[in-house]
C-alpha cells in the first residue's frame, strides 16, 4: 500500500511534464515557422526580389539593375508593348539615373502565377508609388527565384524643338547619336528614350543656341510611354550672333551701286534715269529677335531703315536733281541648325525669298 501511494504522485508529475513540453514545442514551431515566413518575406519572397531591384537603381548601379531577370526586353517585346524597337538604351545608365529613396513595400497580392508587388518611394522630392508584377522562375536549391513578368522599363517619347543637345538628369546627349535614323533624323522626329521604373527624369537645354527649363517626367509605370515635348528658347549669345548677321548683310547690300540691290530687302524705284551711282547705307539697323520655328528658329519681320544718296536726271528736261532720301523696309529670315551645331542664317524681307 505504501509503494502505491509513491507511484501515483510521480505519475501525476511525468504528466504535467510532458503537458509543459508539448506547450513549450508547439510554441518552439509556431516561432520557427513565423520566423520562416518573416525570412521568407524579407529575402526570398516576391517583396524581397522587388526592394533588391530598386536597391540597385538607389545605389545607382543601372548595369545590375539590367540583369535582373525580367528587366532587360528584346525588339520584339517591345513592339508588342506599342513601343518600337527604335527606342534607344542611351538612358539606362549610372549617370542618367534618378534620385530613389525611402523605398516601403505597401502590398503584396499573389494572382495565379504571378505576384503583385506594390511599393512607395521619394525620388527628386516627389512620392510614388508603383506596382510590379512578379512570377517565380526556378528554384535555387530550397529558395525561390523571381523574376519580372512585365519589365520594369519605360519610354520617354521626347520632342525637342529648337536643338539637337540635351540632358537628362544631367547626362548630356546629342539627340541625332541616340536616333535610329542618326544625322539624317528629322528634327521633330520624337525620339523615344528607355528609362528605369521608378524615377523622376528631368529633361534640360542649355547649350550656346538654346536653352530651356527642366521639365520633369515621373516614370512611374513599367512598360508605360509619357510624351515630352520641349520647346526651348534662345539664348542672349545667339541672338547676338544673329544681330550681328542680320547687320552684316544690310551692310553688304550697301555696297551694290544700285537702286534695287540684288536679293536685298531695301530699293528705290524712280521713272527717270540716274545721273550718278547710288550710295546705301544703313539709317537705323533693325532690332532682331529670334522665334521657334518647327524644329528650327526664324526672324520675324521687323523694321529698319535705309539711306539712299543719288542723283536723278529728268527725262523731260534733262536737268538733274540730287536725292538724299530715307527708305523705310522690314527684315525677316528662317535660321536652320546644321549637322555640325552651326547655324544657317538667311535673311530676306516678308515679300521675297530669303537671302545669304
Amino acid at each position: 500500500m505504501q509503494q502505491a501511494e509513491t507511484t501515483a504522485p510521480r505519475r501525476s508529475r511525468l504528466a504535467a511534464d510532458l503537458a509543459l513540453l508539448s506547450v513549450v514545442g508547439l510554441a518552439l514551431v509556431a516561432a520557427l515557422a513565423a520566423g520562416g515566413a518573416t525570412l521568407y518575406q524579407q529575402f526570398y519572397g516576391p517583396s524581397a526580389f522587388v526592394v533588391r531591384y530598386l536597391d540597385l537603381l538607389a545605389e545607382g548601379r543601372a548595369a545590375d539593375a539590367l540583369q535582373v531577370p525580367g528587366v532587360a526586353i528584346d525588339r520584339e517585346t517591345l513592339e508588342v508593348a506599342g513601343i518600337g524597337a527604335s527606342a534607344s538604351e542611351a538612358m539606362l545608365r549610372q549617370s542618367a539615373l534618378a534620385p530613389l529613396a525611402d523605398v516601403e513595400v505597401l502590398s503584396e497580392k499573389p494572382d495565379g502565377q504571378t505576384t503583385a508587388v506594390t511599393v512607395s518611394y521619394t525620388t527628386g522630392g516627389y512620392e510614388g508609388t508603383t506596382t510590379f508584377s512578379v512570377a517565380q522562375d526556378g528554384w535555387a536549391g530550397v529558395t525561390p527565384n523571381w523574376r519580372f513578368t512585365t519589365s520594369p522599363l519605360a519610354v520617354i517619347e521626347l520632342t525637342l524643338r529648337g536643338a539637337d543637345q540635351f540632358a537628362i538628369n544631367g547626362f548630356e546627349v546629342d539627340r541625332r547619336q541616340v536616333s535610329i535614323d542618326g544625322a539624317d533624323a528629322a528634327p521633330l522626329d520624337p525620339l523615344p528614350l528607355l528609362v528605369f521604373t521608378p524615377g523622376l527624369y528631368s529633361v534640360t537645354v542649355d547649350t550656346p543656341i538654346a536653352q530651356s527649363e527642366g521639365i520633369g517626367v515621373l516614370a512611374d509605370s513599367p512598360l508605360a510611354t509619357t510624351p515630352v515635348d520641349v520647346q526651348t528658347e534662345p539664348t542672349d549669345e545667339f541672338v547676338a550672333v544673329v544681330q550681328a548677321r542680320v547687320e552684316e548683310f544690310l551692310t553688304e547690300c550697301t555696297m551694290q551701286e544700285v537702286l534695287l540691290p540684288t536679293a536685298c530687302p531695301f530699293g528705290l524705284e524712280v521713272s527717270n534715269r540716274i545721273a550718278s551711282l547710288p550710295k546705301w547705307s544703313i539709317a537705323a539697323q533693325p532690332k532682331v529677335t529670334v522665334v521657334p520655328e518647327g524644329g528650327h528658329w526664324q526672324i520675324p519681320a521687323t523694321e529698319a531703315v535705309a539711306h539712299v544718296e543719288v542723283e536723278i536726271r529728268s527725262l523731260f528736261d534733262g536737268t538733274v536733281q540730287a536725292i538724299s532720301e530715307d527708305v523705310p523696309f522690314q527684315v525677316n529670315g528662317s535660321i536652320t541648325i546644321l549637322p555640325d551645331g552651326s547655324a544657317s542664317i538667311r535673311v530676306g524681307s516678308p515679300d521675297e525669298p530669303a537671302a545669304g
